[in-house]
């Protein structure tokens, strides 16, 4: 007697990890490096996509470089794309600095040079998270819903 087959839906799962160093440089290539990732995943540069990405690694990057860096060691990005989903990471090894949860960040005053950057992840993510990084930091996720 032979089994009878079973159908099973394939999902390819894409991924781009990379360490940086924790400079401006290390911020300004994590970005550029997160838009030719996503360009040779068949998301044009330029698009809605591709411009809401740029600023979400901007700022996480920009945060991890001033906020959670700690001298003599890296922070990471980490991007995956399942259909309908992308998920940008970034991670640093300060974990004692957390940032506010989701649903915190509050829009500084108008004459405030800083303090926008969580605000632009909370609007344009649609869902995303503080997580523990194991052995040491944190990892702000955050995830677009994408057309299938």
């Amino acid at each position: 007697m032979t089994t009878p087959p079973t159908h099973q839906r394939i999902v390819t799962v894409r991924a781009f990890t990379q360490r940086f160093s924790s400079t401006r440089l290390g911020a300004r290539l994590a970005r550029h490096l997160a838009l030719h990732q996503l360009e040779s995943w068949g998301i044009p540069y330029a698009s809605s996509t591709s411009s809401t990405v740029a600023v979400l690694v901007a700022e996480l990057a920009a945060n991890a470089v001033l906020h959670g860096r700690v001298p003599g060691r890296d922070f990471e990005l980490r991007m995956t794309w399942t259909p309908g989903t992308l998920r940008v990471e970034v991670s640093d090894t300060r974990g004692e600095r957390r940032v506010p949860e989701p649903g915190e960040a509050v829009l500084p005053e108008p004459e405030a040079e800083t303090g926008r950057g969580l605000y632009l992840v909370q609007a344009l993510a649609d869902r995303w998270a503080v997580l523990d990084r194991v052995p040491v930091g944190k990892t702000v996720r955050v995830e677009l819903d994408l057309p299938r």
